[in-house]
């Protein structure tokens, strides 16, 4: 049995289907087959979104399990990350305050990739902050991937809220986060207790 499992958590109306977390699929069939690597689809409810993951969490209490959240679900990865002491977690341009981002998205949803179709409602926003931890006290178990041209977040909020982990800030990029790949072997390496980040180079206005 694998004692190492990585769980992608996408974000806000994403699903297994997304770009990063199939290109990470890919990665690490090739190179780290040994790794159990699991998308679970998150429910648009954040209560039921963070079950599911606790559910996977659980399966086997003392495998080390990295986390890989990208944006609502770096959200959801540092609450899930404080809870359970096996875990680590790589951060993808995270949302740190989504119940205030997206208070502008109630009503009407669909999914990008399902199309299930659903009312974003005030309880969602109140569940999501019941969630939201006032600061990170295991620093150390923490890693931030951002990129400075995320067009939906602010990606300074990210940078405060974890001081004192560690950080990969690039200049550039998206909210998708280009050229994640590059940054695979980091998320393998950080996973198995080692910081092995390449150079923040600033990427290119034509990415």
């Amino acid at each position: 049995m694998s004692r190492h499992m990585i769980i992608y958590v996408h974000g806000f109306n994403s699903s297994p289907d997304s770009i990063k977390a199939r290109l990470l699929g890919q990665y690490l069939t090739a190179q780290h087959p040994d790794i159990d690597y699991r998308v679970p689809a998150l429910s648009h409810w954040p209560s039921e979104a963070v079950a599911s993951v606790e559910v996977l969490i659980e399966e086997v209490p003392d495998q080390k399990v990295t986390l890989v959240g990208s944006s609502l679900g770096g959200f959801y990865s540092i609450w899930l990350t404080e809870r359970y002491k096996q875990c680590r977690a790589v951060l993808v341009n995270p949302a740190i305050y989504p119940h205030r981002l997206l208070a502008d998205w109630l009503g009407e949803n669909e999914n990008l990739y399902t199309h299930e179709r659903y009312t974003l409602t005030p309880a969602h926003l109140h569940q999501l902050e019941a969630l939201a931890l006032p600061c990170i006290k295991q620093h150390e178990r923490f890693l931030l991937l951002t990129q400075t041209a995320d067009e939906t977040l602010d990606y300074r909020e990210g940078v405060e809220y974890l001081d004192g982990a560690e950080q990969f800030v690039q200049r550039g990029g998206s909210h998708g986060f280009d050229r994640f790949e590059d940054l695979m072997p980091a998320i393998v390496a950080f996973g198995r207790g080692t910081v092995a980040l390449p150079p923040a180079t600033e990427l290119a206005a034509s990415q």
